[in-house]
């Protein structure tokens, strides 16, 4: 069933400054890939609706889903849904969406994660299957953002898994003590990734950096097959 569905706010979580996760208790959910997406339907009193799409950040945990949302200066729907939502509100749902970019634990060989700022919500989706699965093939997750204070899942990302590798990729300012200083991404940073011959890659963000990240991917020796992205703004 496609259709739209209830969803009860029952979590909201900072995770930046403009940037939150939103816990929904969905009856019925029918389950969901990590990758995928659902629109969010939202109705004023006056009969207006506006709809937006957001990631869903883990994979499907019975009738419950999390969704990632970057709050847009200006916004209509981001900006309400990431501060003023009551807990215990509803708002209407559709999904799970979107079949292209997604990855399940049982695909075989390496896995490559790209993330630019929010973009990494999808790619949560899928490290947190990785690392559920406790598979011994080897995952890199590189993430891209302007300063230490932009990142989501700070806690998270400390992994302690030995076959899951995260670097942060600071574009305005790094953390003292950081060996990278800031700057964009270069082929320097995917010297360890895994190998273009095996790995899956999976790259999410702002346009700018996907359109980036592919070419560096694509100058490094990854064939277009392999590279899945996903682009926003």
């Amino acid at each position: 069933m496609r259709g739209w569905r209830r969803g009860r706010l029952t979590d909201r979580t900072r995770q930046t400054a403009t940037g939150r996760t939103l816990t929904l208790d969905v009856p019925h959910w029918p389950g969901h890939l990590p990758g995928q997406h659902v629109d969010v339907r939202l109705t004023a009193a006056d009969g207006y609706q506006a709809v937006r799409s957001y990631s869903l950040a883990a994979p499907a945990d019975t009738d419950r889903i999390e969704l990632g949302i970057q709050a847009a200066s200006g916004g209509e729907v981001s900006p309400y849904l990431a501060d003023d939502l009551p807990v215990g509100a509803e708002v209407e749902v559709k999904g799970p969406l979107g079949g292209w970019f997604v990855w399940t634990p049982q695909e075989p060989g390496p896995l490559l994660l790209m993330a630019g700022g929010s973009g990494i919500v999808p790619l949560m989706a899928m490290l947190r299957a990785r690392l559920a699965s406790a598979s011994s093939e080897p995952c890199t997750l590189l993430y891209s953002v302007r300063d230490p204070h932009e990142v989501w899942y700070a806690e998270e990302l400390d992994t302690t898994d030995p076959h899951v590798r995260v670097r942060r990729l600071y574009t305005r300012r790094a953390p003292d003590g950081s060996e990278r200083p800031a700057g964009r991404m270069t082929k320097l940073d995917l010297v360890d990734v895994p190998p273009a011959a095996e790995a899956r890659c999976y790259v999410c963000g702002p346009t700018g950096f996907v359109e980036h990240a592919g070419t560096l991917l694509l100058t490094t020796g990854y064939a277009p097959g392999q590279i899945r992205t996903e682009r926003f703004g």
